[in-house]
């Protein structure tokens, strides 16, 4: 196995963490952009499940990106920095100091494929919809064309973090408890982005990707029901897609699924 590197950016010019990861040997090959989902981290969805071992083997730079209050980015008490339109503002911007330029026919090293999970995978499609010029092809991991932070109920949790309250709502009660189980977890910022996020509803049918898509959910995943969707959306702008259903996989756990991860690797190397 070739040994690989990783190194923190530091003092980025806005609220995104950034962990490059090279490749053994140096690559010829354009690098890869990971987005985690909500309440999670590079760390979490993407370095400890194995996908930045198996992208780095496969010759791929990584540049695995931390979104605001997530993992080792800032957390900004400016409401702004967390809305989606601003995450992809900052993104660009990344890209931009990380010298990425458009794609390009005669550099196989130009643009970037772009991979996100849930929350991720929102602000994967947003940005391969905004910025063909960048994005050569784009894998999308639990994806929904809805938003499932919309219908959180945010009084009552803020509520319940502050005197722990019941909460009547299950699906608002369920995240909770699920941003909770990372220790590391900044609530305060959390609850920004959800609020942030209500101000920028998740609407798809805006920004429809062009490049080579791919599609994969697990078949226990609740959110995932909605995927088709996003399916019937990029048919209208005939972009090549494929879509792959992970058996016995949740919301929670596809992630991890090396069926996913290898068929992703396979993806991007076509």
């Amino acid at each position: 196995m070739e040994s690989t590197s990783k190194h923190l950016v530091e003092g980025t010019a806005n609220a995104l963490g950034l962990a490059v990861h090279e490749p053994g040997s140096p690559s010829a090959l354009r690098p890869v952009v990971l987005l985690h989902g909500f309440a999670s981290s590079s760390e979490l969805n993407w370095e400890k499940s194995g996908w930045i071992r198996s992208l780095t083997e496969a010759g791929r730079k990584v540049l695995a990106v931390d979104l605001p209050g997530h993992g080792t980015s800032p957390a900004p008490e400016d409401l702004d920095a967390y809305t989606p339109s601003r995450m992809r503002a900052d993104l660009l911007q990344l890209l931009m100091d990380q010298g990425v330029t458009a794609i390009s026919a005669e550099d196989p090293r130009s643009g970037i494929d772009l991979v996100g999970y849930s929350l991720g995978a929102r602000l994967a499609w947003e940005f391969g919809g905004t910025q063909s010029q960048l994005v050569k092809r784009l894998v999308l991991g639990g994806p929904a064309s809805i938003d499932p932070l919309a219908a959180f109920d945010l009084n009552a949790a803020q509520q319940f973090l502050a005197d722990g309250a019941s909460i009547a709502d299950e699906s608002t009660s369920n995240l909770l408890a699920m941003a909770q189980t990372v220790e590391s977890n900044d609530m305060f910022s959390l609850m920004s982005m959800i609020q942030a996020i209500k101000t920028e509803p998740y609407s798809p049918e805006q920004m429809i990707p062009t490049m080579p898509t791919l599609l994969v959910a697990g078949d226990g995943d609740s959110l995932a029901t909605t995927m088709p969707r996003l399916t019937e959306l990029l048919a209208t702008r005939n972009t090549e897609k494929l879509v792959l259903w992970l058996a016995g996989r949740d919301h929670a756990n596809a992630v991890t699924s090396r069926e996913f991860r290898n068929a992703a690797v396979k993806f991007l190397a076509e």
